[in-house]
């Protein structure tokens, strides 16, 4: 069970790296004027996009798998436990719309300013406070 955490937090780690990145990234393409850094970010858009997505997937995978073992018990006792799953169901919605986004900027239909890309960049690390707060502290 221990290599399985160590896993699951390898991959929530890669998964957060992107989380924490791709928004930036929409915030140079929103200032970018010329073809070539356009391009240039579309493409590192949409690998990141790919990289982050596998520690998404694997972040849920490992998670459901430790949920596994003791979800009865936990999820009727554990109020953190419904607070970190809310805030992950969260952070899948955002990853879904940064999904989205990368499409945008792909077919050059961005109509959003750098300002709202850099605003909307804190979301995960609210997140990420929450979750962390949850696992840890346990205060429910």
């Amino acid at each position: 069970m221990l290599w399985l955490k160590a896993f699951h937090i390898i991959l929530m780690v890669t998964w957060f790296a992107g989380l924490f990145y791709l928004p930036r990234l929409f915030v140079y393409h929103a200032q970018a004027v010329d073809r070539i850094g356009q391009d240039r970010f579309k493409t590192m858009e949409r690998k990141l996009l790919i990289i982050m997505s596998i520690g998404a997937v694997g972040t849920v995978i490992t998670g459901l798998w430790l949920l596994g073992g003791w979800w009865a018990a936990a999820l009727s006792t554990a109020g953190w436990l419904h607070i970190k799953l809310t805030c992950v169901l969260a952070l899948i919605a955002y990853h879904l719309w940064m999904w989205r986004t990368v499409r945008v900027f792909a077919a050059d239909s961005n109509r959003r300013s750098d300002r709202f890309y850099r605003m909307i960049n804190e979301i995960p690390a609210l997140l990420l406070v929450a979750i962390v707060i949850m696992v840890v502290v346990k205060p429910f």
